[in-house]
Order: C-alpha cells, then sequence, then structure tokens
C-alpha cells in the first residue's frame, strides 16, 4: 500500500507513522474506487473494522475533501446510513500514451472519468528528435490548460511500446537511457511516474474498464503501428520472465518476406501491421490502382493513414476493404496460434484499427475456420475494444491506482 500517493505528508513524524496512520483511510477510499458509495456499517463489514474506527478514519476523509456524503442508505431495522463516496474532483491521475508516430494525453479524476479533453500530439518516439523536452512542455501546458491543482495529481501513468525490462526499469527500445525510465520521468515530472508497455496498459484498461472486467482469460492485440499482445491469464495481468512477453509482430509468417524493422525477415507485423497497410495502399495507388483514398487525400497519397483508410472502406470503398481484409487474413493466422497455446475466453481487438470492426473481425473469422481446432475456436469470442483508441491511456490509469492501492 502506497499512502504518499493519495495523502500528503505534512506530519512532522516518522515515514512509518504517517503510513500507519493512513493506511486504514486508503482501505476505505479503495471500497469506494472499486465498489462505489457504501454506508459505515457495511464498511466495517468488509474492511473487518469497528464501526467506531471506521467513523473516525471517514471524518478524517471528510475533513480532508476526499469523500463526500451521497445520500441515504436502506434500513436494516433502525436509522437509515448515510452513504460515502469518493470525491471526484478531490484527486487526479494523468496519463500518457506514447506511441512511434503519436502521443495522447489525458487526465482523469477520481472516478475515472476525463477532467480535460484528451489531447492528440501527430509527434512520437520517431518524428521527435528529442522525446523527454517534448513531453514535458506538452504536459506543462496541458497541466496549465486543464485549470487542475497540480498538488492533487497522485501521479503519471505512462505506456509506451518496445522492451521494457521490469527488474531494472530499463527501456532498451527507444530512450536509450542507462537509467530507468521511472527515475527518468519523475525528474521530468516532478510527480510519482509508473511506466508499462503500451499493451499491457491496454489490458490494464480492458480489464479494469472495458471487455475483460471480471474475465479470467483474455488475449488483447493492439494493432497499430505494430502488433503487440496484452495477457491476462487466470485473471493476471502475464509480464513475462523479464517483462518482454507479447511481442506477437516479431514471430516470422513468411521466409521470404520483407525486412522487419526489428531487423527479421517476414514477421507479422511486415505483413499485417497498420504501417504496412498505408505502405501497401500508397504503392497500389501509384501504379494506377482506383479507389475513394485518391479524393481523400486530393492525390497526395503521402497523406494516407489508417483513420482515412477506415473512413474509405465504412464508405463502401472495395479496395480500403481489400487492404483490411488482408490484414484479417495473416492476423486470423497468428490468432489460431495463440487460441491453441492459451484457449482464452475472449480476444479483444484494440489500437488504431479499432474502428476497422467487421471488416477486420470478419476474415480473422474466416481464417481461424480454417486454422483452428473447432472445439478450441468456439471457446474464444472475438470482437473489437469498447474503448477504442482510449484502451492504453486509461491502462495508465489503472496502472496508478493500482499502484495506489498495492499491497505490496
Amino acid at each position: 500500500m502506497n499512502p504518499q500517493l493519495l495523502f500528503r505528508n505534512t506530519d512532522t513524524g516518522s515515514k512509518a507513522n504517517f503510513s500507519k496512520k493512513n493506511s486504514l483511510k486508503v482501505l476505505i477510499l479503495e471500497e469506494f474506487y472499486r465498489n462505489g458509495r457504501k454506508s459505515i456499517p457495511e464498511l466495517s463489514k468488509s474492511i473487518q473494522m469497528s464501526t467506531p474506527t471506521i467513523t473516525r478514519a471517514i471524518d478524517e476523509l471528510m475533513a480532508e475533501d476526499l469523500i463526500l456524503e451521497e445520500g441515504i442508505g436502506s434500513s436494516s431495522g433502525g436509522r437509515r446510513p448515510n452513504l460515502y463516496g469518493i470525491n471526484p474532483t478531490s484527486r487526479y491521475v494523468m496519463g500518457i500514451d506514447v506511441n512511434r508516430f503519436y502521443v495522447r494525453i489525458g487526465l482523469f479524476d477520481f472516478n475515472n472519468q476525463p477532467a480535460a479533453e484528451i489531447k492528440v500530439f501527430n509527434e512520437g518516439l520517431e518524428t521527435q528528435e528529442n522525446i523527454s523536452a517534448f513531453l514535458r512542455r506538452s504536459v506543462e501546458e496541458y497541466i496549465r490548460e486543464s485549470g487542475i491543482d497540480e498538488d492533487k495529481l497522485i501521479g503519471i501513468g505512462i505506456a509506451m511500446p518496445g522492451l521494457i525490462d521490469i527488474h531494472t526499469g530499463i527501456t532498451y527500445s527507444y530512450l536509450h537511457d542507462e537509467k530507468p525510465a521511472t527515475i527518468m520521468f519523475e525528474n521530468l515530472f516532478d510527480h510519482p511516474v509508473f511506466v508499462e508497455h503500451d499493451t499491457r496498459a491496454m489490458a490494464l484498461g480492458e480489464q479494469a474498464f472495458g471487455l475483460a472486467k471480471g474475465k479470467s482469460n483474455v488475449l488483447c492485440l493492439n494493432i497499430g503501428s505494430g502488433i503487440g499482445l496484452g495477457m491476462i491469464l487466470n485473471g493476471k495481468l502475464y509480464l513475462g520472465h523479464s517483462g518482454f512477453s507479447g511481442e506477437l509482430g516479431h514471430i516470422q509468417v513468411d521466409a521470404e518476406g520483407d525486412l522487419c524493422y526489428c531487423g527479421k525477415i517476414g514477421c507479422l507485423e511486415t505483413v499485417a501491421s497498420g504501417t504496412t497497410m498505408i505502405k501497401n495502399a500508397r504503392k497500389k495507388l501509384e501504379s494506377g490502382a482506383t479507389s475513394l483514398l485518391r479524393t481523400l487525400v486530393d492525390e497526395k497519397l503521402e497523406k494516407i493513414n489508417s483513420e482515412l483508410i477506415l473512413e474509405a472502406a465504412q464508405r463502401g470503398d472495395q479496395f480500403a476493404i481489400g487492404l483490411l481484409s488482408n490484414i484479417g487474413e495473416y492476423l486470423g493466422k497468428g490468432i489460431a496460434v495463440l487460441i491453441h497455446i492459451f484457449n482464452p475466453e475472449l480476444i479483444i481487438i484494440g489500437g488504431e484499427l479499432t474502428k476497422a470492426d467487421n471488416y477486420l473481425i470478419d476474415p480473422i473469422q474466416q481464417n481461424l475456420n480454417k486454422y483452428t481446432i473447432s472445439k478450441i475456436r468456439r471457446d474464444a469470442q472475438i470482437t473489437t475494444s469498447s474503448l477504442g483508441n482510449n484502451a492504453g491511456l486509461m491502462g495508465t490509469v489503472a496502472l496508478v491506482m493500482n499502484k495506489a492501492f498495492s499491497r505490496e
């Protein structure tokens, strides 16, 4: 448990005394956060503390403006009890989803609702020479525009792609810094920071707020500029020995295929990622293919992106539908392997191609029927994310709150 994230240590006593004093209040806040409003008798039963002890803690939380009265509960024979719940504006969490080609920043209140409009920057790890300076500048501006009291910020969750070692905290793919990414970002923002792989952050978001809530065995595919896999196995996020699990995009599917940016030949990302889809669209249009995309970009083919391809498909453009179908075919082959290995109850397709919906799901389904054992196949429902592009961002919120309430 980490009371320091939720409370400000203004006491002159030791850190241990501060932690002990606030541990019960953290338990109460977690009950409200996870399960909604409750009465003091309900809290006493769920936390297994005496009513007077709970009452004193509630009084302190009310004085600190962390909770509010939320009406009157049902009577069990005596006087109807007061109900209490989280004060949404008492604390905030910032989420940052850092991609190869874009950055998304969001600010969420204590009830996980957006406290400011989510902002998308068309700059990322592969387009910004100094990504750290860019992030610092963008975050400072975003907080200033939001108008919130920065002292109410619990922490910042950051999702990013690449290899992040869970033992050392060092990210090997992009930052090229010998310090743990968490330390580097905390020095940058002067707030508690927690860093997670982007696809695992997506899985956290789905588990906390999306379609994976309450489910035990779920695979989350992040289909965008690359292809990542987040795994919830037996109800827990799977990390792997070093935290490098889920690199589905770098399994070989074509021994005679194209060179992947990872340095290997014929990776799944070279045939089934959003980046590949855009490259193929431009190449075929340059060779004379007919498509609504030409009109959408006014013949400036360098402007073609995933969103425009999805728009064209939704408007019935057969060229765009074919591009998505081709990706779905290869993804179906890859997912067939996953189904045979993990026997999941649910597979969630997320990332930039979430809006493709049936244009992507249907060809995946068709290929799963070809390549999987029917009995195992029937166990796995396949759907697109209900959180859309915000799954990773919501995952960073879950990451920070899980740390705030952690018993470790």
